[in-house]
């Protein structure tokens, strides 16, 4: 089966071309960073209309890459939620047009679930069950996953999400939208052990997390060095390297529980922030000494992309799932919610 996957949930503009024998044959994407720079975020309008403007395009491009024309494609899956309702609306849009003008079953996709089957892309793809590390801008998960559909959140982010605390923590600091590469780029400049953050909700039971008083925290440190005339691009680096080592501290400190209370020994992280390379060492180290094993995308596919829509939904169409030419989205979509196939 040929499937061709849209993703425009946020600010990044995803196509790919999956083959369910021959697996990703093409993928392009467009990221809107420069566009929502200058406003310190995404504008939702602005993110839609740069997705109509991006679609078709992107479309055309991968299908040249891939050598293959719109009669070739069997399907099409789509990001259908969560995310921001207009972006979302934009590929949901497409897809059911050109489904019904080629005569080919268009499927929604859950937004969460293409970042978890992400690694499922690589050479060496995890094997169910195992644990999963859901980390982006807008979510913060803990999910034990028994195969596709078979989920169980485990714990979650009750305040912001890692990657929104990194790019919040980046903007009281002064640094450039997106905050999160800005920080992970300065900490490796930074001065071990000038300051120290707390580890949120590590010193109880549990698998829940908070950063908003880690934020609190790095503002007041900021604050201090400002009134004391040290707003250097030092202390920045070192301010950065001491909150990422809090986040990345936080996020192994809760896996570990997470692979304990479930007895398993293999992990996942996907999302944005799983790009993270001290994240990924802190992890790689954890596993490694219990004896288990950690799995993640390839850096591109960390982030929003098309490649993770396009096999999420092939898993689907596969299984014989379908739905009809309604345009449905929904803003917020629990992962639990799923049919399992």
């Amino acid at each position: 089966m040929l499937v061709l996957g849209l993703e425009t949930s946020c600010d990044e503009t995803g196509v790919a071309l999956y083959d369910s024998e021959r697996g990703l044959l093409a993928d392009a994407l467009f990221s809107q960073i420069d566009l929502h720079r200058v406003y310190g975020g995404v504008v939702p309008e602005l993110a839609s209309r740069d997705h109509v403007k991006r679609m078709l395009p992107l479309i055309r491009e991968v299908l040249a890459s891939a050598g293959r024309a719109p009669g070739d494609i069997d399907a099409i899956a789509y990001t259908a939620g969560p995310g921001l309702v207009g972006a979302l609306l934009v590929g949901a849009s497409c897809a059911q047009a050109l489904a019904f003008a080629w005569d080919i079953p268009a499927l929604g996709v859950h937004h969460m679930e293409g970042h978890l089957l992400a690694p499922m892309l690589e050479a060496q793809p995890p094997a169910f069950p195992f644990v999963a590390l859901l980390v982006s801008g807008g979510h913060t998960q803990l999910v034990r996953v028994d195969g596709i559909g078979q989920y169980q959140l485990l714990g979650e982010s009750l305040d912001d999400a890692a990657g929104e605390a990194f790019d919040k923590t980046a903007k009281l600091i002064g640094l450039n939208y997106p905050g999160g590469p800005e920080i992970a780029r300065l900490a490796e400049r930074g001065t071990p052990g000038r300051f120290k953050f707390p580890r949120p909700m590590t010193d109880r039971p549990g698998l829940e997390f908070s950063f908003s008083g880690l934020k609190t925290s790095t503002l007041t440190a900021w604050q201090q060095c400002c009134a004391a005339g040290d707003d250097t691009e030092q202390t920045r680096c070192d301010i950065s390297l001491a909150f990422q080592q809090a986040v990345v501290d936080t996020l192994t400190i809760k896996c570990k529980r997470a692979l304990q209370q479930t007895g398993l020994k293999r992990l996942v992280i996907a999302g944005g922030v799983s790009a993270n390379k001290a994240l990924r060492a802190s992890l790689e180290d954890m596993l490694a000494s219990i004896k288990g094993n950690v799995y993640y995308a390839r850096p591109q596919f960390c982030t929003d992309n098309g490649a993770m829509i396009a096999y999420a939904g092939c898993q689907r169409l596969l299984a014989g799932q379908r739905q009809d030419l309604a345009i449905s989205v929904q803003a917020r979509w629990p992962m639990e919610q799923l049919p399992a196939i």
